[in-house]
């Protein structure tokens, strides 16, 4: 039976993420696929209606502008923050090195600019904040979701989410 992407199917996918400039950022198509429940919105909106009746086998491309992906680049989005509060302690710390900040929020991630002795200045956008994204996505399987992952409003198994 030959099914489509539509509401509550479980869809595997390899993909290759390219900025605008052709440069290739991740590419699994030598890996496990990628599941996500459809309809759940557990991708990008955009991506997700992109995907929608496609079948088996089926190669599309889909350009995503910064709002439709990860956002613009926020100009207040860095902060100077004391070496203590990150986690793992890194050692050397290095401009462009991403981190996990500890916060009343919980762990945030962010990407080194300047490092200091004590202090350290850290961006929290998204690293690919204000990038057109390109994926070239192959669609590997798609079958119907079980009763849990649409209760769970997630895939499960391999290449979806593990408990």
């Amino acid at each position: 039976m030959s099914h489509t992407v539509q509401q509550d199917t479980v869809v595997s996918f390899h993909y290759r993420l390219s900025d605008a400039e052709g440069n290739e950022l991740e590419n699994n198509f030598d890996a496990q696929p990628t599941a996500y429940l459809h309809g759940h919105r557990n991708l990008f909106q955009a991506m997700e209606a992109a995907l929608e009746g496609k079948q088996v086998g089926d190669e599309l491309e889909v350009t995503l502008t910064p709002e439709q992906a990860y956002g613009p680049l926020r100009d207040n989005a860095c902060q100077k923050v004391p070496i203590k509060h990150l986690l793992g302690k890194p050692r050397k710390l290095q401009a462009g090195q991403l981190v996990k900040v500890n916060t009343e929020k919980g762990a945030v991630d962010g990407t080194v600019v300047k490092a200091g002795r004590f202090m350290v200045d850290v961006d929290f956008n998204h690293p690919l904040a204000g990038k057109t994204l390109t994926f070239a996505i192959r669609i590997a399987d798609i079958r119907e979701a079980s009763a849990d992952e649409r209760a769970h409003g997630h895939a499960h198994g391999p290449g979806g989410h593990q408990h």
